[in-house]
C-alpha cells in the first residue's frame, strides 16, 4: 500500500492510526470485488494554512482530491474495479458534501478523460438562462452592480451542468472498459450525508469569514448555530436533503435533478429570492446539454531532451490557451541567468526568470481578455484558436519583453484582422476544486469543478425534499463581463447572452510524451484566473526544473494578470521583490491560495502531490 499522510503531518502515532483504521475498513489487497462495498473511513481532519506534505508514491493507481474523504471515496471505487471516470463521479459527489464552498451538483465542470486510446473533453459548464440578457448586471443608471450584490441570491445562477455531463461521460465508457454502475458511485456521498462527517478546520474557517450564507433560510440552519456562530470544528454534520437528492439521481439518473421536484425547488428559490431574483427556468434545466469538445493539445519542448504534448480544455476555458501562450513566450525569450536557485533543499525562482514570466503573462492575459469566450458565440481570431499559439505570432509578441516591465500590455493581432471586440475590464473571479485520477489500466481524469465564488450564490436548495440541508447553487453568471460594452458601445466578447457559457480559467491538464504517446501527468487547480499561473508553475517545475510533483506544487506562487505583479506573501526573499521593482514592476505580496493536485508517472508507478495550502491528499495502491 502507498504511503498515506494527512496534510503533511508526520507524527508516527497519527500515521500508524490512519493506516490501521483504513486497513480495517478496506481489507488487504487482492482480487477486486465485483461491486463497491463502501465503508466510511475514520480520518482525522486536516487543518488550514500551510502544511508541509511529503508526496505519495503508488504502484498501480492514484487519486488526488481536495479533501481526505473525497480522495478516499475515489480510492475505494478504484479498489473495487472502477475506472478513473467512475472514481471522479464518486469524488465529486463527496466534495459536494464536504467542500460545499468550492463545487457541487449545483455547479459545473470541465473534464478531460483519457481511456488509454482516445482523449475526450467534456464541457459541463453552466449556461445563461434563456430569459437573461447582457444587461442583467446593470443598474438603472447604467453602471455595473457591485460584485457582491450581483453574485448573492438568484440573479447570477446559471443552469448547472456537472451532473448531466458526468452521466453522459460515464454512459459513453466503452463496453470493453470495465467500470462500475452509475448508482454505486453515489453510495459514498449518500452514506456520509446520512451518517455525518466532521467539519474540518478549513470549512469552519470559511464559514467564520462568511456573512451572506448564514442569511439563507436553508443554508443558515445547516452550517450555523442559533447565535450566528458557525458550527465548531469536529461537529458531526449530516445533510439528509442532499442524501435524498443523490439517492434519486443514483436511482433515476440525472433526469431526477433536471426535472421533477428537484428542478422545481431550484427554480422557486432562484426566481423567488427576496432581494435578488434570477432568471433560471424549468425549461433551462430540462434542455441543458453538455458538450463533447475536441481537446487542445500543444507541443512543448520543456527541455532539449523532453518533447511533450500538453493537452487541455478549449474555449470557453481560457486556461490551456493562456498557459501555453505563457510557456511559448518564455521559449522565445532568451534567459538572462539561472531560472532558479536551490539552497538547503529550497527551490526559489530567480528575479530574472520571474521578470520574464510576469511579462509573458501580461501579453497572454491581454489576448485572453480580448479574444476568448464561448466558441458557439464568438469566432476564434483567424478562424482557429491555434492562431494564439502560432510560433511566428509568439516570436513577434516575445520581442516586446525587454529588460524593464512594459506596464499594461495591449492584445496582439493573431488572426491578421483587428478584433471587433474590446477587452473585458478587470473583475473578480473565484475558486473551484480539482480532481486528478489515474486507474490501474492507465486511464486518467483531470477534472476542474466549481460553483464559482466561495459557497456560490449562497443560495441552497433542498431539492423539494422538505428536509434539512441540500446543495448550493452556483453564481457562474458573474464569470461573464458585468459590463457588456465599453463606454463607446463596443461589445465585450465574454458578455452575457442567453444560452452562452461564461469564459473560465479552469485548466484541467494531461501531459503526454510527444514521441511514445505515453501518459505522463494529470494536474489542475482551483484559484480563479490564478489557476493559469498555478498550472503553469507546476508544469515548469516538473517538466523543466525536474522537480517531483509535490516539490513543484509547493513552490511559491506568483503571477500577473496584465496588472500588478503578485508574489505569494511570506514565501519570497525581500531581495526578489526589490529586484522586480527595480525593473519597473508594481509588486504586491498577497495570499495566493492554490489547491493544486497532480499525479505523475515515475519508474515503477506513480507519484502524487497535493497542495500544502489546502487539505487535499493523494491515495493509491
Amino acid at each position: 500500500m502507498a504511503q498515506f499522510a494527512i496534510a503533511g503531518r508526520r507524527t508516527p502515532a497519527v500515521l500508524l492510526l490512519c493506516v490501521a483504521l483504513l486497513s480495517a475498513c478496506m481489507g488487504t489487497a487482492g482480487p477486486a470485488p465485483a461491486a463497491l462495498d463502501y465503508r466510511v473511513p475514520e480520518l482525522p481532519e486536516s487543518g488550514t494554512g500551510y502544511q508541509v506534505k511529503p508526496g505519495w508514491a503508488t504502484q498501480r493507481f492514484a487519486v488526488a482530491a481536495a479533501n481526505p474523504l473525497a480522495t478516499d471515496a475515489g480510492y475505494q471505487v478504484l479498489r473495487a474495479g472502477g475506472s478513473a471516470l467512475d472514481a471522479a463521479v464518486a469524488v465529486q459527489m463527496v466534495l459536494a458534501l464536504v467542500e460545499p464552498q468550492s463545487s457541487g451538483i449545483g455547479g459545473g465542470a470541465f473534464l478531460l478523460s483519457w481511456d488509454g486510446r482516445a482523449l475526450a473533453a467534456w464541457d459541463g459548464r453552466e449556461t445563461a438562462p434563456a430569459g437573461a440578457d447582457e444587461n442583467l448586471f446593470l443598474l438603472p443608471d447604467g453602471k455595473t452592480m457591485p460584485m457582491m450584490r450581483a453574485m448573492v441570491g438568484g440573479r447570477a445562477v446559471g443552469t448547472p451542468g456537472v451532473l448531466r455531463m458526468l452521466e453522459m461521460a460515464h454512459r459513453e465508457q466503452g463496453a470493453d472498459q470495465p467500470h462500475l454502475p452509475w448508482g454505486q458511485l453515489f453510495e459514498p456521498a449518500i452514506r456520509l450525508a446520512e451518517q455525518g462527517f466532521r467539519i474540518s478546520p478549513r470549512l469552519h474557517g470559511l464559514l467564520s469569514s462568511e456573512r451572506a450564507l448564514k442569511l439563507d433560510p436553508q443554508a443558515g440552519p445547516l452550517y450555523y448555530q442559533a447565535n450566528g456562530e458557525p458550527l465548531p470544528v469536529g461537529h458531526l454534520l449530516k445533510n439528509p436533503a442532499l442524501a435524498e437528492v443523490l439517492r434519486a439521481v443514483a436511482r433515476e439518473g440525472a433526469a431526477a435533478f433536471y426535472g421533477g421536484a428537484v428542478a422545481a425547488d431550484m427554480v422557486r428559490r432562484v426566481r423567488g429570492h427576496a432581494s435578488n431574483p434570477g432568471k433560471l427556468s424549468l425549461a433551462d434545466l430540462q434542455s441543458y446539454q453538455p458538450k463533447k469538445r475536441e481537446a487542445l493539445c500543444s507541443p512543448w519542448a520543456a527541455r532539449p531532451e523532453r518533447s511533450l504534448r500538453v493537452c487541455g480544455f478549449p474555449p470557453p476555458s481560457s486556461g490551456h490557451l493562456t498557459v501555453m501562450q505563457i510557456l511559448g513566450l518564455l521559449e522565445q525569450t532568451p534567459e538572462a541567468g539561472p531560472a532558479f536557485s536551490a539552497e538547503q533543499g529550497q527551490v526559489m525562482p530567480s528575479a530574472d526568470w520571474l521578470h520574464r514570466y510576469l511579462e509573458a503573462s501580461r501579453l497572454a492575459f491581454a489576448d485572453r481578455d480580448l479574444f476568448i469566450a464561448d466558441p458557439d458565440f464568438v469566432a476564434a481570431p483567424g478562424g482557429a484558436w491555434a492562431s494564439l499559439l502560432a510560433p511566428a505570432y509568439l516570436k513577434q509578441r516575445a520581442a516586446l519583453i525587454g529588460a524593464s516591465s512594459m506596464g499594461p500590455a495591449q492584445a496582439g493581432n493573431p488572426g491578421g484582422e483587428r478584433s471587433a471586440y474590446v477587452p473585458q475590464a478587470a473583475q473578480a473571479e473565484y475558486g473551484t476544486s480539482h480532481i486528478s485520477i489515474i486507474d490501474g489500466q492507465g486511464r486518467a481524469v483531470a477534472m476542474t469543478t466549481t460553483v464559482e465564488a466561495v459557497f456560490g450564490s449562497r443560495l441552497m436548495s433542498d431539492g423539494g425534499t422538505g428536509k434539512a440541508g441540500g446543495f448550493l447553487l452556483n453564481n457562474q453568471l458573474t464569470d461573464f463581463s458585468l459590463a457588456p460594452t465599453d463606454g463607446q458601445g463596443r461589445a465585450v466578447a465574454n458578455r452575457l447572452q442567453p444560452g452562452k457559457r461564461p469564459r473560465s480559467s479552469m485548466s484541467p491538464t494531461l501531459v503526454f510524451d510527444a514521441g511514445s504517446g505515453q501518459l505522463l501527468m494529470s494536474l489542475g487547480s482551483p484559484g480563479g484566473p490564478a489557476i493559469i499561473h498555478f498550472v503553469a508553475k507546476t508544469l515548469i517545475g516538473t517538466q523543466q526544473w525536474a522537480l517531483d510533483a509535490q516539490a513543484a506544487i509547493s513552490l511559491p506562487n506568483f503571477g500577473n494578470f496584465n496588472s500588478p505583479s503578485l508574489l505569494e506573501q511570506g514565501r519570497f526573499p525581500a531581495a526578489t521583490a526589490q529586484a522586480l521593482r527595480a525593473r519597473g514592476h508594481q509588486v504586491i505580496e498577497t495570499e495566493l491560495t492554490s489547491g493544486l493536485q497532480a499525479i505523475e508517472r515515475r519508474p515503477g508507478g506513480w507519484f502524487g502531490g497535493a497542495d500544502p495550502r489546502r487539505e487535499g491528499v493523494v491515495r493509491g495502491d
